[in-house]
């Protein structure tokens, strides 16, 4: 019985090594292993010089000089020249003389002979410079219901009021109606052809008021297949895009039609806005001017005039 005893209590001790080892295999491996401690070198700071302030130049200008793409050619030469951001804002000149009221734009490019004398009047500015013209030019259908092709200005106006107000007429016309300075070239012409503006626009359906810029007006001159009165720069450069003729296209005073440039007086940019000036009546880009756009269509779409007085 001593021996039975004694052989179960061997037995008991050696099944409680037996547990004991793997736990101590485990502790063992468990025991992390020692990794060297890295060196670090600390990377030297770049040291980034600050930005240079870029100035801003705002220009409110009529959209045929932006519609025929002029503003987007000179744009990059000013900024480039001066190091400034020109910001140029396409609007009719009755918004653009808004603006410079206002005190929101910095220069004016405009087109409107009469308001720009009131913004001088005004103490808005204190000159106007001209620097380019063309003409204006009425266009309509080849097939010209009015019946007005190579008539005078005058009285091609008095024969679209007479074609307009006849019962199933062909004969439309559309009109800026933005108050920009084609708007109030037209107008002008309605005047002197015996009409009262208001008259005008509720003669009839044949008269359409866009409210637009001179590209947007052709196409839907286009689209109507009526007449309209442009710029004749805008509508070279659109010729291709349309269905209509040069009507009435006359190189005399009633339908001359000059660009000025004109800094307005509240602005804080002075000497940018000058910059601008000196830029636009620059025997450079007035050549460049006078090239532009004439590869590409022919017809010359501005005649540079820096210093002659308009």
């Amino acid at each position: 019985m001593k021996k039975i005893l004694m052989l179960l209590l061997t037995l008991a001790m050696l099944l409680s090594l037996v547990a004991v080892l793997p736990a101590c295999n485990e502790e063992e491996a468990a025991t992390p292993t020692a990794t060297p401690a890295l060196t670090l070198t600390p990377t030297p700071l770049t040291v980034v010089p600050p930005l240079k302030p870029v100035g801003r130049l705002t220009v409110a200008t009529t959209t045929s000089l932006y519609d025929t793409g002029l503003w987007s050619y000179l744009e990059p030469m000013f900024e480039q020249k001066y190091g400034v951001n020109l910001n140029i804002i396409s609007v009719g000149s009755g918004k653009a003389f808004q603006l410079g009221k206002t005190g929101d734009v910095d220069v004016l490019t405009v087109h409107e002979p009469k308001a720009e004398q009131d913004f001088l009047a005004g103490n808005y500015s204190s000159a106007r410079v001209p620097f380019a013209y063309n003409y204006f030019v009425i266009v309509g259908p080849p097939s010209d219901p009015a019946g007005i092709k190579d008539m005078g200005p005058v009285d091609a106006f008095k024969k679209l009021m007479a074609g307009g107000n006849v019962t199933g007429s062909q004969v439309k016309f559309v009109s800026r109606g933005d108050g920009s300075g084609t708007h109030a070239a037209e107008q002008r012409l309605w005047a002197a052809a015996g009409y009262q503006y208001a008259d005008v626009e509720k003669s009839g359906s044949w008269y359409i008021e866009a409210g637009a810029g001179m590209g947007p007006t052709l196409v839907m001159a286009n689209e109507k297949q009526a007449y309209t009165l442009s710029d004749m720069g805008t509508f070279i450069s659109y010729k291709t895009k349309l269905n209509l003729t040069a009507l009435v296209n006359q190189q005399n005073e009633t339908l001359l039609n000059v660009y000025c440039v004109m800094v307005v007086n509240s602005t804080k940019n002075k000497t940018m806005a000058n910059n601008l000036v000196t830029f636009l009546t620059s025997p450079e880009i007035r050549d460049l001017m006078g090239k532009y756009g004439v590869a590409e269509y022919g017809p010359q779409l501005f005649t540079p005039c820096a210093g002659q007085n308009w």
